[in-house]
């Protein structure tokens, strides 16, 4: 049967509602005293019913994998509702960023060296296997704030490649100044040979242990290196140069998007949640929660972090750290942005 794409969307009005109920939400399911099977996060999207959007709003808790309700207890049951307002179930297997090697490339082109380097690109802290180039940006300008006006005048001081902490800050542990290596290690990127740029900055990530969950405030995984301006590339490959970025508050569910990475070259996927909180995992048991994160179906897989997610009209709306074989998690491109203090697209779109 055909789906109705109108109803994969969300009306403003809609947005609005499931927008505030989901804060009281968040405390409900996931506090720390009342842990549910399965669950790993919650966040805002579209009902479905026998296979089909409603365009009804819903808040979506995201779970590992669905069990049919005989087989948990009555504490483990998502609720019909959450803070009055009805609630839908999506499987996402369970969401897991770095921590182990990317699989091997079916195409060697996104993993080899290439200067100047293009977002897409294989690339990484020298201590890390491999990630992705989102792109290339520069320190925010003055004017060029996250309200009009929009542009920013005057030359750039650096410039830099952006991408995840866990891809450039090997997960909060490297030291600014260390190398990164274009292609990653994984991908035979040595140094001094590939170094193409200097870890700069880091948003540090909190995890668990030894943070508890219900402290964190993770809203990003991000990080850029400086590099040599003839070195750097603005360009995404297979996709083009980005025209602009998307505030958060006009990203919605059901916007198709794209993007470029490391392992799985081209993929296009579907919004399936915005505003979500969520566990991801790291790698030797270390958790981090992060909160206000775009959810898409599966566009990516080991080694495509950090690639830029846009819409099918170039527009940056994220930044893809982390995922599962069902789904893909992206940081919104407005707090990367805000955050970092990086310039990614001259225009708001």
């Amino acid at each position: 049967m055909k789906q109705d794409e109108s109803k994969m969307m969300l009306a403003e009005t809609a947005l609005a509602e499931v927008q505030r109920a989901l804060g009281p939400a968040v405390e409900e399911l996931l506090a720390p005293e009342r842990v549910r099977q399965n669950v790993v996060g919650i966040g805002a999207g579209v009902k479905w019913k026998n296979g089909q959007p409603t365009g009804e709003p819903a808040l979506v808790v995201l779970v590992t994998h669905k069990v049919e309700r005989g087989q948990l207890s009555s504490a483990d049951l998502t609720p019909e509702k959450l803070a009055d307002m009805q609630t839908d179930v999506l499987a996402i297997g369970y969401p897991f960023a770095g921590g182990g090697e990317p699989p091997p490339v079916s195409s060697q082109t996104l993993a080899k060296r290439i200067r100047p380097a293009e977002s897409g690109y294989s690339v990484g802290h020298f201590k890390i296997t491999a990630g992705t180039i989102a792109t290339c940006v520069y320190d925010i300008l003055p004017g060029g704030t996250v309200s009009p006006p929009a542009h920013g005048i005057g030359v750039p001081p650096r410039y830099y490649i952006l991408s995840n902490n866990h891809v450039l800050a090997n997960s909060n542990d490297a030291a600014l100044g260390d190398p990164i290596l274009q292609p990653g290690p994984f991908d035979g990127g040595t140094d001094p040979a590939d170094r193409i740029a200097r870890l700069s900055r880091f948003i540090s990530i909190t995890f668990n242990p030894p943070v508890p969950l219900a402290m964190h405030n993770n809203l990003v995984d991000a990080a850029v290196a400086a590099g040599e301006f003839h070195d750097l590339d603005r360009e995404i490959y297979w996709i083009g140069y980005v025209r602009g970025w998307r505030r958060k508050a006009n990203v919605t569910v059901g916007t198709i998007v794209q993007k470029t990475g490391r392992t799985t070259n081209y993929t296009i996927g579907r919004i399936t949640a915005i505003n979500a909180t969520i566990d991801v995992g790291y790698g030797g048991g270390k958790v981090a929660r992060f909160k206000d994160q775009i959810v898409t179906t599966n566009i990516s897989a080991g080694g495509d972090s950090g690639s830029l997610v846009t819409t099918v009209d170039n527009v940056a709306v994220g930044l893809l750290f982390a995922g599962s074989s069902t789904a893909t998690i992206i940081n919104q491109i407005e707090n990367v942005r805000s955050l970092l203090r990086v310039e990614v697209a001259e225009q708001i779109l």
